[in-house]
């Protein structure tokens, strides 16, 4: 007869996911676009993610983890996520704007990673905001990699 510990209990941290519409002109690396196209996309990311976290009531928080998911356009192709990280800036920046967090310096924010979600018609960026002052310091060594702040 074999006896096994009961597993320890995991508390998860409370997140929230703010999706952006879809069919919003998302930003990558690889694109060349005159600095007055790329603004005017850059103040659109921003106000979306901005009045979508307002209208998900998501509480003021004091540190967070963020990671982006990009569902891209379909298509038979290899995708690098991490391309997309001018959306997810505009996004993040959105979300201070709408009062989520103080700033998005290395202080407050822990991220943003990026993941690659499924392929939908017309893409769509998805923010998942998880609250840090609800994670053990363990976990939070998980999320952070050797050396990086705390």
């Amino acid at each position: 007869m074999t006896l096994t510990a009961p597993e320890p209990t995991i508390t998860r941290p409370q997140s929230w996911r703010i999706e952006l519409p879809t069919g919003l002109f998302l930003l990558n690396d690889n694109q060349r676009l005159h600095f007055r196209t790329k603004a005017k996309h850059i103040d659109t990311i921003r106000n979306a993610s901005c009045l979508t976290a307002r209208a998900a009531r998501i509480p003021h928080l004091q540190r967070a983890h963020i990671y982006y998911v990009i569902h891209p356009k379909p298509g038979l192709r290899r995708r690098d996520p991490g391309n997309w990280s001018p959306s997810a800036k505009a996004a993040i920046d959105g979300l201070v704007d709408a009062g989520l967090l103080p700033d998005d310096d290395s202080t407050r924010l822990l991220g943003p990673d990026p993941r690659l979600g499924s392929p939908i018609a017309g893409s769509q960026l998805v923010l998942v905001v998880t609250d840090l002052d609800q994670m053990t310091p363990a976990h939070i060594a998980l999320l952070n990699p050797p050396g990086a702040p705390k």
